[in-house]
């Protein structure tokens, strides 16, 4: 748990810079629906639109990359861009070689299943982005400080953590090859299983593609039910103009549920989150989740929202994406239809207005009202009841009065030493962190603690939050101690 929190943090870098895109993208849609419709593109307002829709999606649609450096750089002890840098090496080692040209290379027969072929060509995904900054980061975190023989001194150091990361990301690659066409080859079975299920199916469709966002494998059940794989194609048959008469299912089914929750519902998750921030935190939590929740009403755009609380709370997430399959299932028997051409916000649900299998429109109302309670309700009692870690409620921040406290010795070395002392010694120090104000240790045994040694150090206070855990509150200079406390553990 303590893993995914701190990959959560490092994600909340990269995720702030997405929310102004998707608001960007649905302006620009407005302006010039043929960006999204298709057509001729001329007039000076369809132009401005043009350019605000390829200026918002610069970073959506290179958000894996986004994600690649921050968790690089935001898991790597200090911060450090070395991990960002061995992060963007391992990326790309994975996504040349898992790419379709080569992978078709190296093994033919993948070339003549549609299915694997398709699972490579999706393998530019969030997840990868993930995978690859987080072995960037543990290559940075165990091998920056490797000294190598003289005649390859050169590479001691940083300057091998990028190498060690591509070596690592082969042996990663040479696993996803047989692994990834098989687990996506798998879901894809699943989603032709479901698609026989009616409205029950649309919702465990929903509440699947929600879970598998993190892990980009949605894109095999969105192939299964949005375009022709197994012969659905509910997106396409919808923007066709065609209607439920020339299709063997509720045309736009597929889609229709996902516009109250991700119109309605985010933002009501949003206002809960926020209504539950910590009182120093709440203006940064408004600052990210209300940006998260305008980019989702106007166009449809969650991943700002949703990753930016998925690791830290994944159960949150678990039940988030049980509410999409529960509306999704409302949706379809209350005959609510319609389609998105890029995702389910309020351009495309005005665009898709208009169109033959466009049905009942006006129930988003109705609709939206539910999910913004519901998911209002369910997100605050949640995260009140079990202490969820989400946006503005994380305890690895600190208050105001400890940014504050004064160290009352300068003598880093000494604080240092003392209250490694206090600790039991570095054989007792599991692990060392900071964050602003507090120096951060996992310990092994908790009755060597001495909390009387480490106070006369001159520190503000002492935190047991856990019998393996110790907190330092040492103040604004709390790094320069962490340094030397480092020093003495090696």
């Amino acid at each position: 748990m303590k893993f995914l929190q701190k990959l959560g943090k490092a994600l909340m870098l990269p995720v702030a810079c997405l929310p102004i895109c998707g608001i960007l993208m649905g302006i620009g849609y407005a302006l010039c629906p043929a960006t999204m419709q298709g057509g001729d593109i001329t007039g000076i307002g369809n132009q401005i639109g043009f350019f605000l829709v390829k200026a918002g999606g610069a970073l959506i649609d290179n958000m894996a990359l986004l994600f690649v450096i921050g968790v690089g750089v935001g898991m790597a002890e200090k911060h450090d861009g070395t991990g960002g840098l061995a992060a963007l090496a391992s990326w790309l080692m994975i996504t040349n070689l898992l790419s379709t040209a080569v992978v078709t290379t190296i093994m033919p027969s993948i070339a003549k299943n549609a299915d694997a072929t398709l699972a490579f060509d999706k393998i530019s995904n969030p997840f990868i982005g993930i995978l690859a900054g987080v072995i960037g980061s543990m290559c940075y975190n165990k091998f920056k400080d490797t000294k190598l023989p003289d005649w390859l001194s050169f590479f001691s150091g940083k300057r091998c953590v990028a190498i060690i990361a591509g070596v690592v990301s082969i042996i990663v690659s040479v696993v996803l090859l047989f692994v990834w066409p098989v687990v996506f080859t798998a879901l894809i079975t699943v989603g032709q299983s479901i698609a026989k299920m009616g409205a029950v199916g649309a919702g465990i469709y929903a509440f699947l593609n929600r879970l598998l966002i993190p892990t980009g494998l949605h894109h095999a059940l969105n192939n299964v039910f949005w375009f022709d794989t197994i012969g659905l194609g509910d997106l396409t048959h919808f923007w066709a103009g065609e209607t439920s008469k020339n299709v063997s299912w509720s045309l736009g089914m597929y889609m229709s549920g996902f516009f109250p929750c991700m119109m309605f519902g985010i933002p009501g998750a949003a206002l809960a989150m926020v209504h539950t921030a910590k009182s120093n935190k709440k203006k940064a939590a408004i600052g990210l989740v209300s940006s998260a929740a305008i980019a989702a009403f106007v166009c449809g755009v969650t991943e700002p929202f949703e990753f930016g609380f998925m690791f830290l709370a994944p159960v949150l997430y678990l039940v988030y994406a049980v509410l999409y399959g529960i509306f999704t299932v409302v949706t379809v028997l209350l005959g609510f239809r319609a389609g998105f051409s890029f995702s389910a916000g309020l351009t495309d649900l005005v665009f898709s207005a208009s169109l033959p299998a466009a049905a009942k429109t006006w129930l988003i109302i109705p609709l939206g009202i539910a999910a913004f309670v519901v998911f209002y309700v369910v997100f605050r009692f949640a995260i009140v009841k079990f202490d969820l870690k989400t946006p503005g409620r994380e305890d690895d921040d600190d208050n105001d009065a400890e940014k504050s406290a004064v160290l009352s010795n300068d003598d880093f070395t000494e604080v240092a030493k003392i209250i490694l002392e206090g600790v039991g010694g570095k054989e007792n120090v599991k692990s060392i962190d900071n964050c602003i104000t507090r120096l951060r240790l996992e310990i092994n045994d908790y009755t060597k603690v001495d909390e009387k040694k480490i106070k006369s150090a001159g520190v503000a206070g002492v935190i047991r939050p856990s019998k393996t855990a110790v907190q330092v509150i040492v103040g604004m200079k709390v790094q320069f101690v962490a340094d030397e406390f480092k020093k003495l553990c090696k």
